[in-house]
């Protein structure tokens, strides 16, 4: 894991290089979760569609305007339930010249199983907001470190994000908010990582495993229905910051060190990394997000089982999502690095959120957010491009001769590194 991890964020690297030459708590009320439900439309084509009933229901807001939601029922031909056609919100292009925010670049080379796309951010703003938990209620969580867009917030929804702010993960094309519990020195700071390698990744839609879910055994090793991100997902991951599942961590999590004296590995815990990364390296927390969902919800009150993992359980020796959550969209890495610098006490360090359960190590309640806020033309290229034609796309690479421009703000190192924990 070591050697891939290394290799990636040398391409990572590499990549920019060429860019610059080339240019958590209770669940939120009833009356927030309904504002979620509005302003979406049907999203088609995951299901084969039946001659069953169906509704057009049209919703007033508190704006005065209107918004169709379409449900048509569908009858799947893998299992032979009747389900609804998934959700989404309705495109929302972005305000400013796409081409202004894109590259020349070459055309990667190809993978062997999976497409990838990866690409670089830098930290954002930290607050203790979290449009997911705490929709409309700035200050309530725990303290958090965002990425990607500049403008999210406890009033963030898919529309104020579509619409607004800059990002830090390289160019405005991805106005999706990614966020985590920030890393506290025990000093009254926050630490800031230097930079953040976030990857996905997913089977071509090609690809027979995902054409169908089928139960096992199966010929083509089904692992579900090959789809992409729809507009407005949104889910929790890791630690559950609701409290709802205090014992359950889902994916695969783990803290690493980097560095010309490091031991790398898969740690546990932060303590444990840390035994294994003297000043003058690099310390990361590494988080996998889900890619099962259940083609119905883009968010759902605990904000998680909505999404799940494929996992071997089949008995047959092959990955699958679960039956209740059959389509499998593209999954990422996300990786915070942080430098660790002569004269930190790093026996100190943790996670905002640990302190909500203290008797656990530190690093226990690592977890991650993400609310999907990509432009659609450009989420195209690279699921068209990187995904389906099995690329290994790097640095914003899009797989079509062009890539994202990053942004002129971007640095390697985190400056300031140490900031006061906002009161």
């Amino acid at each position: 894991m070591r050697n891939g991890f290394l290799g990636y964020k040398l391409i990572g690297w590499s990549g920019a290089a060429l860019l610059a030459v080339t240019a958590i708590m209770p669940h939120a009320p009833s009356s927030a979760w309904n504002m979620l439900k509005t302003g979406m439309q049907s999203r088609p084509g995951l299901l084969k569609k039946s001659s069953g009933s169906g509704g057009t229901t049209t919703t007033t807001t508190s704006s005065g305007s209107t918004t169709t939601t379409t449900t048509t029922t569908t009858t799947s031909s893998n299992t032979g339930t009747t389900t609804p056609t998934a959700t989404e919100f309705s495109i929302i292009p972005s305000n400013f010249d796409v081409n202004s925010e894109l590259v020349d670049m070459a055309v990667p080379g190809k993978d062997t199983d999976m497409g990838a796309f990866r690409f670089i951010c830098n930290p954002g703003q930290i607050s203790a907001d979290d449009p997911i938990v705490f929709p409309g209620q700035p200050g309530k969580s725990h303290l958090h470190q965002f990425y990607g867009n500049t403008s999210a917030n406890a009033y963030s929804t898919y529309q104020s994000l579509r619409s607004s702010g800059q990002s830090t993960c390289m160019s405005p094309l991805n106005r999706s908010a990614y966020w985590m519990p920030a890393m506290l020195d025990g000093k009254g700071n926050v630490v800031r990582p230097d930079y953040i390698s976030i990857y996905y990744k997913r089977r071509p839609s090609s690809d027979p495993s995902v054409q169908a879910w089928k139960p096992a055994p199966d010929a083509n090793k089904s692992m579900g229905i090959a789809t992409s991100l729809p507009n407005g997902l949104r889910f929790i991951f890791g630690w559950d910051p609701t409290g709802m599942h205090p014992a359950e961590r889902t994916g695969t999590a783990w803290f690493n060190c980097d560095g010309p004296t490091a031991v790398p590995g898969q740690y546990a815990t932060i303590a444990e990394a840390m035994a294994h990364c003297p000043a003058g390296n690099h310390f990361g927390a590494v988080i996998n997000a889900p890619q099962c969902w259940d083609g119905k919800n883009l968010d759902v009150p605990d904000h998680r089982s909505h999404v799940s993992y494929a996992t071997y359980s089949n008995g047959y020796g092959y990955l699958q999502c679960d039956q209740a959550h059959p389509y499998v969209i593209p999954e990422f890495t996300l990786g915070a690095w942080y430098t660790v610098a002569p004269g930190d006490d790093t026996s100190k360090w943790h996670f905002s959120s640990d302190e909500m359960v203290p008797d656990q190590p530190a690093g226990y309640t690592f977890h991650a957010d993400w609310f999907g806020a990509w432009d659609n033309t450009v989420m195209s290229m690279w699921m068209d491009n990187c995904i389906n034609k099995l690329l290994n796309c790097s640095a914003g690479n899009l797989g079509n001769g062009k890539g994202m421009k990053m942004f002129s703000g971007f640095s390697w190192t985190a400056n300031p590194r140490l900031v006061p924990i906002p009161q």
